[in-house]
This record gives C-alpha cells, sequence and structure tokens, in this order.
C-alpha cells in the first residue's frame, strides 16, 4: 500500500505515471479477486467433503444401504417397521408348541424294582406290573457309516447255455465309494449350511469317522452342479413367464477377483448366476431379463432400464434415503415423504387383505397429488449447486437430496407401482434376501478359488433356495440328485 507521500511525489511526475501506477494497482486487485473466488471455491468444496464425510460416517442400516452387520455393537440397532405396541415373545392366544409322547416308541424299557424300598426284601421281576407311567427321550441312533457289499451274480441259460452277468446299479461305479446319503448331506452343508470344505471334513471325520477330503466333496459337488443343469435351466424358464420378478446383484469374489451374482427370484423360485460384469453384459448371460415381459422389481441400478419390461422400485431403500435426510439434513418434506409412503404401504395391505383388487381412483389420485406436492417442496429446499468459479469438466456433482428427488420425480410411475398393482410388493426385500446368503458364504469359506466352482454353487443354491421356497425336503432332495432322479421343484409361477 502507497503512503500519502509516494501518492503525492507520483502525482507531481505527471499523469502517465498515475496511470502507470493505478494499472499496476488494478492489475494486482484482479489478482487478489481471482485468489480470492479460488480460495472461497475451495472453502466450499473442502466443506462439501466434510460435510459429506459426516453423513457417511452417521449412516448405518436404518438410514442408508448399509448392511446391518456393518452396525457394530455399540450402535443400538433401529428398524424401519413400525412399533406395534406389542411386547416382545408369544402374544395371547398364540398356540405354542412342545413334545408330545409318541404312541409307537422305538424301543421299550421297563425300570423293575430289585428290592423293597420299605425293608429292602428281594422282589421278583417277573411278577411286577406296568404302572401305567411313562417318560420318553428323543436322541439319534448311534451314528456310523453302514456298509452295503454289490455283488453281480451269473446265470446259464437252460436253452442256448450262454452265461449271463449281472450289472452294478448305475450310480455304483467304484470298487469303494460313499453312496448318495454321504454326498447329499455334504452337498447340504455346503451348499444350505454355508459350511466350508474344511470343517465339512472335519464334521465327517468327528461323527461318521470319514476322512472326506476337499477333493472328495469337490466331486461332489460338480456331480450335483452338473446333474442340476435341466433343472435349473426350468426354473430360469419358469421365471421368464412370471407376473413379477425380484432382482438384484451383488459383489461376489471369485479366483481373488470381483465378479457380481445376479439373483432373480420370487416366493416359490430363485435363480443365481455368477458373471465378472454388474451391468447388462452380466444380466443378459443371467438370461432372464432380455426375455421377461413383467413387472421387474429392482434397486434402480442403471443397467435395468435397458430392458422394456415394467418397472419397481425398492421403496425400502427410499425410506432409509429419506430417513438420512430428515436426520441428519434437517429436510422436513423428506420426513413428511417418508411418512406418505409408508401411509400408501399401509393403506394398500389394509385393502389387500379385504381382499380388493384395488384402491379407489379418488383415493389414488389424492395419493398422487400429496406426492407431487411434496417434490415440488423438495425441490424447493434443494437449489441446484451454484456453477463453480473456475470452469472444470463434467457435471456440477449433485448433492444427494437432488438425486433422490430427481430418481423419485423421473421414476414416479416405478416408484409408485405397488399404489397401483397389487401384485408388485413396496419393496425388494425378498431379492436382499436371497444374495444375503452368498454373501454369508463369503464370509465364512472366503471366495471362490475358480468360476466353475462359483457357478457351481450358483447352481446347486438355485435349487436349494427353490426348495426351500416350496416346502420340500431339501436333506432327501440332495440325496435324490446323486441318486440320478433329482427331486423336481413346481416351476409353475404363483
Amino acid at each position: 500500500m502507497l503512503t500519502r507521500e509516494q501518492f503525492q511525489t507520483i502525482y507531481d511526475q505527471g499523469p502517465d505515471a498515475v496511470f502507470f501506477v493505478l494499472s499496476a494497482v488494478q492489475e494486482q486487485i484482479n489478482a487478489l479477486q481471482a485468489e480470492v473466488a479460488a480460495l472461497q471455491e475451495q472453502i466450499a468444496l473442502l466443506s462439501a467433503q466434510v460435510k459429506e464425510r459426516e453423513d457417511r460416517e452417521g449412516k448405518d442400516s436404518h438410514n442408508s444401504h448399509k448392511p446391518p452387520s456393518s452396525d457394530g455393537l455399540s450402535k443400538k440397532p433401529v428398524s424401519l417397521r413400525p412399533h406395534t405396541g406389542r411386547k416382545p415373545g408369544g402374544q395371547r392366544g398364540h398356540e405354542g408348541s412342545t413334545l408330545t409322547l409318541s404312541e409307537a416308541p422305538d424301543a421299550l424299557i421297563f425300570h423293575t424294582p430289585l428290592a423293597c424300598s420299605s425293608c429292602g426284601t428281594a422282589l421278583d421281576p417277573a411278577v411286577a406290573q406296568d404302572t401305567g407311567q411313562r417318560r420318553q427321550v428323543l436322541d439319534l441312533p448311534p451314528l456310523r457309516l453302514v456298509v452295503t457289499e454289490h455283488r453281480t451274480a451269473s446265470c446259464c441259460c437252460p436253452k442256448c447255455g450262454e452265461q449271463t452277468v449281472g450289472t452294478f446299479p448305475v450310480e455304483v461305479t467304484q470298487p469303494v465309494q460313499y453312496g448318495s446319503r454321504v454326498a447329499g448331506l455334504a452337498v447340504y452343508l455346503s451348499a444350505f449350511q454355508l459350511l466350508p470344505f474344511a470343517r465339512i471334513a472335519t464334521f465327517f471325520a468327528d461323527v461318521f469317522a470319514a476322512p472326506l477330503s476337499p477333493g472328495t466333496l469337490t466331486a461332489f459337488t460338480e456331480r450335483a452342479a452338473s446333474s442340476l443343469t435341466p433343472v435349473c435351466q426350468q426354473i430360469q424358464s419358469a421365471l421368464r413367464s412370471a407376473p413379477v420378478v425380484h432382482c438384484d446383484e451383488t459383489g461376489l469374489r471369485i479366483a481373488g477377483k470381483l465378479h457380481w451374482l445376479h439373483s432373480a427370484g420370487t416366493q416359490t423360485l430363485t435363480h443365481y448366476f455368477p458373471h465378472a460384469k454388474r451391468g447388462k453384459v452380466g444380466m443378459d448371460a443371467a438370461g432372464i431379463l432380455p426375455h421377461f415381459t413383467g413387472t421387474a422389481v429392482h434397486d434402480g441400478w442403471v443397467s435395468y432400464a435397458a430392458y422394456s419390461c415394467r418397472h419397481a422400485l425398492c421403496n425400502a431403500h427410499h425410506l432409509r434415503e429419506l430417513t438420512a435426510l430428515s436426520e441428519a439434513g434437517g429436510q422436513e418434506w423428506a420426513k413428511a415423504m417418508r411418512s406418505l409412503l409408508s401411509q400408501m404401504h399401509r393403506t394398500v395391505q389394509d385393502a389387500r387383505a379385504n381382499r380388493q383388487s384395488r384402491l379407489p381412483l379418488r383415493r389414488e389420485a389424492q395419493f398422487e397429488g400429496e406426492y407431487r406436492r411434496l417434490l415440488t417442496l423438495g425441490w424447493k429446499a434443494n437449489p441446484p449447486p451454484l456453477p463453480p468459479a473456475l470452469k472444470r469438466r463434467g457435471r456440477v456433482k449433485q448433492s444427494a437430496a437432488r438425486n433422490l428427488l430427481a430418481r423419485l420425480q423421473q421414476g414416479e410411475a416405478a416408484v409408485l407401482r405397488f399404489l397401483h398393482d397389487f401384485a408388485v410388493p413396496f419393496d425388494n426385500n425378498l431379492a436382499e434376501r436371497d444374495v444375503r446368503m452368498a454373501k454369508v458364504k463369503q464370509k465364512i469359506s472366503g471366495c471362490f478359488r475358480t468360476f466353475l466352482g462359483g457357478m457351481a454353487f450358483c447352481r446347486i443354491r438355485s435349487y436349494v433356495s427353490t426348495l426351500r421356497k416350496q416346502g420340500q425336503p431339501l436333506l432327501r432332495a440332495l440325496q435324490s440328485v446323486f441318486e440320478g432322479h433329482p427331486l423336481q421343484p413346481n416351476f409353475m409361477p404363483e
């Protein structure tokens, strides 16, 4: 900054000197203004990063897509389900269950006194009388492998004298091998109970004194997957013709690399398919959505929009995002929208319970009008961000609130599909339950070492999950796979 004397000296030198100095000062002012603008933009960027980090640290399973297992033990779990006011546990009028006496016990043991309880005189068991008092113990029989030997015999034809030798059953191919019950139980422990091979081998060694090797367990898995290929193809075909299908995808590590598990299912059918890609390439390879004409329920992943079927978005995701905005961001419209969606859900449930096929048109219009009104309030509360002072490539980053508003507005038909079509559910929880078991498998057993191993697990798991949904006996079904005639599930869409 120039002093008064310096200004006077420059002024006395004439107009040219004054103009030169003023130009230099203006350049300094312009440089300082540019520096201030850059600093302001950097402050805004850092403030946004701090806010984003704070919001991320404040998120858990009740206000984001994070699983409950990530909440940790220090956080009290918060459920999106409304409180019913009832105490936990069995409710009044609930029919309990308990063990009942069997009228045909496998073994009967009489406990006869040997001496008089009063004087000690020996008693004759032959004249003992049944008191009618009885107690039963339910227990396992002694666990051991049963060895069945197969032999062939020959017969001489009385007419031509030709010797004809009998043949072994088709499933008996080796001099010594494990049977269908052992193989079925091993695959059951792997595909349904999700145990790793090492623990399955330990289980058989401890319980049956049968030291199964990892190679044997791998062979069981490959045989089961190969036998179930036609069944999985029929499940796939049935899902293509289903009116509503729940779709989801989740990460799956195979051979040390990230792959994706694509899931499609209904209340009675499940299909899993692993692929290296998450998007349309992987979905096409799964073979269901390219031929599907019903309603696909999903979480809004952009690749689903490439298919011409009807779409329904998972509103459980929306409720969690709206909860985060109302709790951390103080967005009143988000709180009201969460209440509105929950009210819609309850209204549809009540109407379905009363055997209605659709809400009155006036009621639907009221819900839609309130939905759009809240969206308008949301846009007003979240104006577009100011353009940066410095030009940057790409689009300006939008806030979480504006991203959610855009999805709710542009996808209104998919968000409110459940309101107009009672066959469409409010959320996509069925698909999330289906893929959750694959994540449990990875947490317990680690990644799959080969893609073929991952594919075999998905094929068997598709069969097991489908039978489980239909209430079929899983262990007996897996035994039938190794007997050459797998138990067939019901392929008719519900």
